[in-house]
This record gives C-alpha cells, sequence and structure tokens, in this order.
C-alpha cells in the first residue's frame, strides 16, 4: 500500500494512504542500516500488520524531490515565512536569517505579514519596499479578520508548503483559517514581553484544499547563520546575487572593496539598506565563527 507521511513523533509514523485511511506505523530496521530515516512528507510503501487497529510498518521510502535539513521534511513545493506586522514587532535580521536559511536549501519562498488589523498603510509600505526590492512575493494578512487569506489560499494552490516563523506570530492561527477549523492549538501573547508560547510540538502536513498541503514544524524560534564559507552568503541575497558580477573586483566580497556594484546598489535605492546591513553583519559572524 502507498501513503504520505503526514506526522511523525517518537518513532511513529502517521500515514495516509491513498484511500484516505491513516495508518500508525513503525519504520523497519533496514532503514537504521542504510541510514536513512522517514521524514514528514514521505511519499512511502506500507505493509499494514493489524487492519483492525490500522497498524502498520513502512517498508520503503519513494524517491524525494528534495529534504530540508532545518526543519527536516521532504518534497516541499515552498516556505510561507510568517512573521506579524506588529505584537510584536517584526525582528527583520531574524526574518533574513530565515530567508537565508531556506535560500540555502534551494526553496522558494513567500513572506507573509500577519496581524494587518493591528498595523498602519506606512507599516506596510516600509516593508514592501524591502522585501519587494529583494525578489520575495508578500502578502500582508489577518488570520482573525480574513484580511488578504484568499488571495494567499490561491497563491499556495496545488503547492506543500512548509510553514516557518518565530512563536506568537499566529502561524496557528493562520493554518486553522485555512484549513477551516481548529486544527491546530494556539498560545496566548503575553502583554508584557509580546511574545507567544511555541505550541507546535511536532511536524505534520495539513490538507487545506485539493492537492494543497501546509506543514507546520517545531522549533523555529531562533536560526543561527550556518554556513563554512562567508563568500557564500551572498548568493543566498537574491538581490545581491543577481548584480554581483558587476563588481570591478572578482571575489569582492561588497563589504570595503572599491568599485563594488552592491555598494552601489545600496546608495542608488536599488538594495535596502536593511537588507544590506543584515548581509554585512551575517557576514562578520562566519568570519568571526571561523576565527575562533
Amino acid at each position: 500500500m502507498k501513503g504520505r507521511i503526514i506526522k511523525g513523533i517518537a518513532g511513529f509514523y502517521y500515514v495516509k494512504a491513498e484511500s484516505g485511511d491513516i495508518y500508525e506505523c513503525r519504520a523497519k530496521g533496514v532503514f537504521r542500516k542504510k541510514g536513512l530515516r522517514p521524514l514528514v512528507g514521505d511519499f512511502c510503501e506500507v505493509e499494514i500488520t493489524h487492519e483492525k487497529d490500522a497498524e502498520g510498518s513502512v517498508t520503503e521510502i519513494l524517491p524525494r524531490k528534495n529534504s530540508l535539513i532545518r526543519p527536516e521534511v521532504a518534497n516541499i513545493d515552498l516556505a510561507l515565512v510568517i512573521f506579524a506586522i506588529k505584537k510584536p514587532k517584526p525582528n527583520l535580521f531574524l526574518l533574513d536569517r530565515f530567508l537565508v536559511s531556506m535560500e540555502k536549501q534551494n526553496l522558494p519562498c513567500l513572506v507573509c505579514f500577519n496581524k494587518t488589523d493591528f498595523s498602519s498603510e506606512k507599516d506596510r509600505e516600509n516593508l514592501k519596499n524591502i522585501y519587494e526590492r529583494a525578489g520575495y512575493d508578500i502578502f500582508f494578512i489577518s488570520a482573525k479578520t480574513g484580511e488578504g487569506m484568499e488571495d494567499l489560499r490561491k497563491r499556495l494552490m496545488g503547492k506543500t508548503a512548509v510553514v516557518a516563523g518565530p512563536s506568537g506570530v499566529g502561524k496557528s492561527t493562520t493554518i486553522n483559517y485555512l484549513v477551516g477549523g481548529n486544527k491546530m492549538e494556539t498560545g496566548e501573547i503575553s502583554e508584557r514581553i509580546e511574545r507567544g508560547r511555541h505550541t507546535t510540538r511536532h511536524s505534520e502536513i495539513i490538507e487545506i484544499g485539493a492537492g494543497t498541503y501546509i506543514m507546520d514544524t517545531p522549533g523555529f524560534t531562533s536560526l543561527y547563520v550556518e554556513e563554512d564559507d562567508e563568500a557564500k552568503l551572498c548568493d543566498y541575497f537574491p538581490e545581491i546575487r543577481d548584480i554581483k558580477d558587476g563588481c570591478r573586483f572578482r571575489g569582492c566580497a561588497h563589504i570595503k572593496e572599491p568599485g563594488c556594484r552592491v555598494k552601489e546598489a545600496v546608495g542608488d535605492g536599488e538594495i535596502a539598506p536593511e537588507r544590506y546591513e543584515h548581509y554585512a553583519a551575517m557576514y562578520e559572524e562566519i568570519k568571526s565563527k571561523k576565527k575562533w
């Protein structure tokens, strides 16, 4: 029987079969010998062990389109990176870390700013100017009022999207809206610190429409730049990657070199200064780690 792993908890894999039935499965020991672990999102073959109790064993992982390191999931079409526009105020340095992580894994990104019911037009324009210049599709939504949610749903049609973002930004509330019910547990926001309790404890795929799936994942409260070579960092900033060959010197780091096309683009307003500042900070961070 073929199916897809929609959830994994403590060594158990929940497989949705082509029939629509869900089976609780263990992975065969052969996976350990091969150094292979089933991932949420995997298409697989299952051997039924107890039909009455809906139990089985995952016997084979079918070829993957892709697999991510963080989060550990497979067969993803795009990343939906969600931040709040207010309450809490978006940490754009952290947002750029999320985007770098997804770019490094060659995953297209949608940038979604939630809680627009708390925002002004100026707030939106500032964020739009920064991230549209970087080449990202931007969505302003309110999972509370429904603003922008149908446009987001249309963009996700026919895709499997993984959700990323810090706690308290409304990821679970957004998923609940798209699903049309209270599928995901939500946490309260602390009025004092404007941060939410992270409520997702495992990765899970949820169907939100025909051939359309969204995946919530745990553990995204902070990110560090995991890169051995600072020279590669510019490839994970699309607006820098597109023009870096115009620099006077080959191998330009876009930090202090003369004749740098990237720094000129920042001065001309072609690249948002906030994005460039974050690039420079990550560059120095990687260099410092290597020295240490």
